[in-house]
């Protein structure tokens, strides 16, 4: 694996997993699954890690005795699984948030504005099984609120979404990252998924949900717009 340019020369040689990790330790940060550590990974450091990532992937296919040199169909496995890892399905972790234009509420809209469904895709940290349904988000904006587009509700999600996650905790960071950047009198978020870790193995059961939600400012104090917000989600039965 070759090192990436301009590092010390004690640096050679160092994982760059390694690297990242002592950034990241000595910012006395976290970097759980489902947390973002894009501000410790510098340019050109997501291509070595995924040579990185590669080479682990290839040393796991080989402990399952499976002959990568000689099927064609494994032959490029580890490489694919590294890239789908690090620049697709969990792409969360490694990249800043989107660029999200904010307005301000102009005309003073205060009624209830709901988003969805969006469609989300992530991964339970335990299995790093699928996990894959809709959210939906309601807004209760006021005059100081700051107004986004509906596209960059579902940037936001998908980019939450990107990681290893459990459900539970994959909401309410949504439901913060979206609270700071519009500061609306209320929101809400529900959130129905799919796990493939109960139906691709466990009890094999793939018509059970999970949902649950989240419910921030006047969502929690006037139970009349919460049931009008609940009422609104055309939800499959």
């Amino acid at each position: 694996m070759n090192a990436p340019d301009n590092l010390p020369s004690e640096d050679i040689g160092t994982p760059v997993s390694v690297k990242i990790r002592e950034r990241v330790l000595a910012a006395r940060k976290r970097f759980h699954a489902n947390d973002n550590i894009a501000e410790f990974i510098q340019p050109g450091e997501i291509d070595h890690l995924l040579d990185e990532v590669t080479e682990k992937m290839q040393t796991v296919l080989d402990s399952m005795v499976i002959d990568t040199e000689n099927d064609h169909n494994t032959q490029d496995t580890a490489r694919r699984v590294a890239k789908m890892y690090l620049k697709e399905v969990f792409k969360g972790r490694y990249t800043e948030s989107p660029e999200v234009t904010e307005f301000p509420n102009a005309e003073h809209l205060n009624e209830l504005m709901i988003v969805g469904p969006i469609t989300v895709r992530s991964a339970c940290s335990h299995h790093l099984c699928p996990v894959i349904g809709q959210i939906w988000i309601g807004v209760l904006p006021n005059e100081h609120t700051n107004v986004i587009g509906l596209s960059k509700y579902a940037r936001l999600a998908e980019w939450i979404m990107g990681r290893p996650q459990i459900q539970e905790e994959a909401v309410v960071q949504l439901a913060d990252l979206i609270q700071r950047k519009t500061q609306p009198d209320g929101l809400a978020i529900v959130m129905e998924a799919s796990h493939f870790c109960m139906g691709w193995r466990g009890v094999k059961d793939m018509d059970s949900k999970m949902i649950n939600s989240v419910m921030r400012g006047v969502f929690l104090k006037d139970a009349n717009l919460r049931r009008e917000f609940l009422a609104l989600i055309p939800r499959k039965a």
